[in-house]
């Protein structure tokens, strides 16, 4: 509905534009009519009369006509490209707004791609739905002109055509748009998989991506047995409102005939259905059945529905959608330093489902780091409850890993190092291929390989971080905690790291973020302010929170500012 109110307003604002396109389009609509009348003509008062004259006069308006129709067509053109580049400029600023000011990912992919679909094709179904009208238009007009007997045959089973694909341009818009949702959804996650084929073995994801991939087909599947369903209905409306006239006009020649209508007139009248009604039909069913679902479905990408953000104000409190027992739950957590001390954490309500990457972020002395030694169990809340998958913290520790700040790397061997907090033995491609998921790939090279020996005092701070994140990343446990556990890395190695344990297969990610960029890149951000604690997507705390904007600072250094 959002979207069609738009057009309506966006329509009004274009007035003089429709009219030019109108006018431009009459000329197609002379043509139009004058490739029947000018034919009919021609063989009455021409050729069937003995006029040979007459009818090649009339033959040559009618060939007249077809120039000045392709005038009009070329000046159509121009028009509708005053129609439809201003909201291919609108989408642009939009698309670049949502990139730059509010880090979405897609807007490359909405810039360079979709805003393009949504242009070429508005393009396209304003010209189909111009042609349809006035070519229909011209035809009726000239049947009318021949013989109102001939309109009274052809209009019923027409207009009958364009009811029925009316009713049923709803419901097949729907299922084509399901269809193309669930089609990219597919090619998306494949995209994904291929490149990640050796992660996926190596971790021995293999049945849950052949499962989740299994499941995209058989979406996609669905869908498409679906659209497939309601396609001869578009069939059908094609056949009654273009073929039906054809058959009743020659049937009901001889009746015809007898009642006046000339040969030529009839002949006229088949040069109206077959050369410009029937291609019309065709074009405005396959055009809006196939073309209009496709925009729709761009044009939401583009312009998301909604509330906006200020209106929703998630805030920490709010439960997760998710069905599945949280990864992680907090309720009622509170937490001080002594019982004189203010609390640092007040009544802190968080359900995280399994998969979700959070970051916390917050002045210092908010609690960032004091939530993640709760949630590792260095700490005791002084009230409510913390559950890790549906178990209380204090049974939780094969559940959870913390990744300080100050990395801890022990002599021995790079893989002793590692495996750490594996029982078994780690087969060297999952290790390798963690070294390169996370970054360690060129030191691991650069010292030998997994059996080098460590000498701790001779590594950087940053090379024992990203020994201490490959180490966490090959652990069993399903929940990461980095408290700053990259803030010795630069920019470009954070957000590697941070991405592959995002990625990690059924793991789930809590962040407390060095940099901003961090939670520009997490689904969810956790704003610690004593009790103004609020929670939601990075969208979201732009608009209700100003604490996080201040946070973000300057939008030009934006993914180089640090939090305290």
């Amino acid at each position: 509905m959002k979207l069609r109110q738009r057009a309506a307003r966006y329509a009004r604002t274009k007035g003089r534009v429709l009219v030019r396109l109108g006018a431009w389009s009459l000329l197609e609509a002379g043509q139009t009519f004058l490739a029947g009348y000018a034919l009919a003509r021609a063989l009455d008062a021409g050729f069937l009369a003995g006029d040979v004259r007459t009818g090649l006069l009339w033959l040559g308006a009618a060939g007249a006509a077809v120039v000045v129709g392709a005038v009009g067509t070329g000046r159509v053109y121009g028009v509708v490209a005053a129609l439809v580049e201003p909201v291919r400029d609108r989408l642009v600023t939009r698309v670049v707004r949502r990139g730059v000011r509010e880090a979405d990912p897609g807007a490359l992919s909405g810039l360079t791609q979709q805003v393009e679909i949504a242009r070429d094709t508005l393009a396209g179904l304003v010209l189909v739905s111009r042609s349809f009208l006035f070519t229909a238009a011209g035809a009726l007009i000239g049947l009318f002109s021949l013989d109102p007997l001939l309109l009274a045959v052809v209009l019923p089973p027409l207009l009958a055509g364009v009811a029925l694909f009316a009713v049923t341009l709803r419901p097949l818009a729907r299922r084509q748009e399901a269809f193309l949702t669930a089609d990219e959804a597919l090619a998306e996650d494949l995209n994904a998989v291929g490149p990640g084929l050796r992660d996926i073995t190596a971790t021995g994801a293999e049945a849950q991506v052949a499962e989740h991939l299994g499941r995209r087909v058989r979406a996609e599947l669905r869908t498409a047995r679906s659209l497939a369903r309601w396609s001869p209905a578009r069939v059908a409306a094609l056949t009654l409102g273009g073929e039906v006239p054809v058959i009743l006009l020659l049937v009901s020649a001889p009746w015809l005939l007898r009642r006046g209508v000339t040969p030529g007139a009839l002949l006229g009248a088949l040069t109206y259905v077959g050369q410009s009604l029937y291609p019309a039909l065709q074009n405005l069913v396959h055009g809006l059945g196939t073309s209009g679902a496709r925009l729709t479905v761009v044009l939401r990408r583009l312009i998301p529905p909604g509330k906006p953000a200020a209106e929703r104000a998630p805030r920490a409190s709010e439960p997760s959608p998710e069905p599945k027992t949280p990864a992680l739950a907090l309720s009622g957590l509170r937490f001080a330093y002594g019982p004189a001390s203010e609390p640092v954490l007040h009544g802190l309500d968080l359900a995280l489902p399994p998969g979700t990457h959070l970051a916390v972020v917050g002045p210092s002395g908010t609690g960032k780091s004091t939530l993640t030694a709760l949630v590792a169990g260095l700490l005791t809340p002084d009230a409510g409850t913390l559950h890790l998958h549906g178990h209380p913290a204090p049974d939780a520790t094969a559940l959870r890993t913390l990744i300080p700040q100050e990395a801890y790397v022990h002599g021995g061997t790079l893989a002793e190092n590692l495996t750490l907090h594996r029982p078994d033995p780690v087969p060297e491609g999952e290790l390798l291929a963690a070294a390169d998921a996370v970054g360690l790939a060129p030191l691991l090279n650069a010292l030998g390989g997994p059996a080098a020996r460590l000498d701790p005092s001779a590594l950087s701070a940053g090379e024992r971080q990203l020994v201490a994140l490959t180490r966490a990343y090959l652990s069993p446990a399903p929940l990461a905690l980095l408290d700053e556990a990259t803030c010795h890395l630069d920019a470009a190695a954070e957000e590697r790291a941070e991405r592959a344990f995002a990625a990690r297969p059924g793991g789930t990610l809590v962040v407390v973020a060095h940099r901003m960029s961090s939670a520009r890149r997490a689904d969810l951000v956790l704003v610690l302010d004593g009790a103004r604690t609020v929670c939601g997507t990075h969208v979201e705390l732009l608009a209700c929170s100003p604490l996080y904007r201040d946070l973000m600072g300057d939008w030009a250094g934006a993914s180089d500012t640090r939090v305290g």
